[in-house]
């Protein structure tokens, strides 16, 4: 019998998974995360839809969440990055409510543009989920690099 442990074995040698470890172990100021598995330090992205459903909107995002979601665009910006070789910078404006915007900028270049509502529910249902969501963006942000490189060069 496959567990969903088992299925997921080798996202955790993806580089996107490698990196979000990465972003996550750089917020950790006062270790904390030391000795934890790669597993526990990403298990704050995984909220279920029962869990989306218990979380109120009402109130201001913590700071905690607000540095997850940045995590999240940072670690999208590096490896659009490594994948064309041209820096890559996030920007991150969320408003108290819990909406705002995510933009990755490459030169002059905007290749990603994300709307971001309801942060509080901020996650994925799986860490498979967040990688294709990862996967999904990182394609069209390369497409549109391959597109528009001189404007990315820039």
């Amino acid at each position: 019998m496959t567990t969903a442990t088992t299925a997921d074995e080798g996202i955790w040698e993806s580089d996107f998974v490698k990196e979000m470890v990465k972003q996550m172990r750089a917020l950790d100021s006062y270790g904390t995360y030391d000795g934890w598995p790669n597993e526990r330090v990403l298990a704050p992205y995984i909220v279920t839809k029962d869990q989306r459903r218990e979380i109120p909107v009402i109130g201001d995002p913590d700071e905690v969440l607000l540095a997850r979601v940045k995590a999240f665009y940072n670690g999208l910006a590096v490896l659009v990055e490594k994948e064309c070789g041209l820096m890559a910078t996030s920007v991150i404006n969320i408003t108290h409510e819990g909406f705002g915007r995510a933009l990755i900028i490459v030169g002059k270049l905007v290749v990603v543009d994300r709307t971001l509502r309801d942060v509080h529910r901020f996650g994925f249902d799986s860490i498979s989920k967040m990688k294709d969501e990862a996967d999904k963006i990182l394609s069209v942000a390369t497409t549109i690099i391959g597109k528009y490189g001189e404007v990315a060069g820039l």
